[in-house]
């Protein structure tokens, strides 16, 4: 699978391919750069079609983290300016982390309002995103919807209902979205619309999933859960516990075939149907290899959500959906 990624603005109308997977569904991670550009007509195309990021300020909550740390990378590298403060759990006050020569204070739950209000009247323009975990995404939430920061909300769990009801009562601007990564949450927009307009049309097709993630991560993920949800609608019997759960790397680096470099940060998925009398088979399957996928999502969704504040939109609340309708992605 083949992505094109634009580079920083420094480099004029620079493309570079990634290859995500080879034929046999195994990443290598390889990287070519594959067209450079430097006509003024494409250089202007690309500001006009890519959201200003001048010294757009942003504070990454939970950068401790390697999901934290890789999207002030990425973020970084895009030309978004990282605050000198963010927050994380207590274990982790006091540490500084540097990143790109960027040197950030991490504080713990102590006075956060005090220092969050603090940061959004020096920069009345800040976007908060949090990666923490999923103990927090309420209070964080109740915080980031008092002080009337926009946030982008990357932490799974918590209660969502809660969530979006304290974002809705505060009308605070927020991206909120399990899932990042712009491809996957495309594909997983597809196999919607599939299911909503098709219902029905896999009834007696037998499934069979297979997902491996890092050893630490030990339930289903929520995106086989939502692409079961739809194949269910489809009319495919299966329950979650059916779901075959790889975690152990000599069987992830043997039989999934996952590079030993992306043990620790990795997403394989399959989802292989096969017709009632087994003459009929249909395969769909992702692979991701380290976090760039979802920290360069989170990059395009503070740009649109920096937007949607600018313009004073009515709307309020979004998810990575929006964001790939708007289009105007990097």
């Amino acid at each position: 699978m083949w992505a094109a990624i634009k580079v920083p603005s420094n480099i004029h109308g620079g493309i570079i391919h990634y290859n995500c997977s080879s034929k046999n569904g195994n990443s290598r991670g390889r990287k070519s750069l594959v067209k450079m550009c430097s006509t003024s007509d494409q250089h202007v195309q690309l500001i006009q079609k890519t959201p200003s990021i001048d010294a757009l300020p942003i504070m990454v909550n939970g950068c401790t983290g390697k999901m934290g740390r890789a999207v002030l990378e990425a973020s970084i590298s895009a030309g978004l300016q990282p605050v000198s403060v963010c927050f994380s759990g207590p274990e982790d006050a006091g540490k500084i982390v540097e990143v790109s020569g960027k040197e950030i204070t991490v504080h713990g739950p102590s006075d956060r309002e005090n220092i969050l209000s603090s940061v959004f009247e020096e920069h009345p323009n800040l976007i908060v995103v949090d990666y923490t975990v999923p103990a927090a995404v309420n209070d964080n939430a109740e915080l980031y919807s008092k002080v009337g920061v926009p946030f982008v909300m990357g932490t799974t769990g918590g209660d969502r209902e809660k969530l979006y009801k304290t974002v809705a009562d505060s009308k605070v601007y927020a991206v909120i979205s399990p899932q990042m990564g712009k491809q996957v949450v495309a594909f997983l927009a597809a196999m919607e619309i599939m299911a909503e307009q098709f219902p029905g049309a896999f009834s007696g097709y037998t499934l069979q999933v297979m997902e491996s993630h890092q050893a630490s991560k030990l339930d289903t993920s929520g995106t086989a859960k939502a692409v079961i949800s739809c194949f269910q609608k489809l009319g495919v019997s299966f329950d979650l516990d059916e779901v075959q759960l790889i975690r152990d790397p000599k069987q992830q680096v043997e039989m999934v075939g996952v590079p030993e470099e992306h043990l620790l940060g990795h997403a394989f998925h399959m989802y292989h149907l096969t017709s009632p009398d087994g003459t009929v088979s249909f395969e769909f399957q992702h692979n991701v290899c380290g976090r760039s996928i979802y920290a360069e999502g989170t990059v395009d969704a503070i740009l649109f959500l920096a937007k949607k504040v600018k313009l004073k939109e009515e709307k309020r609340i979004y998810d990575m959906i929006d964001v790939l309708r708007e289009g105007n992605m990097r």
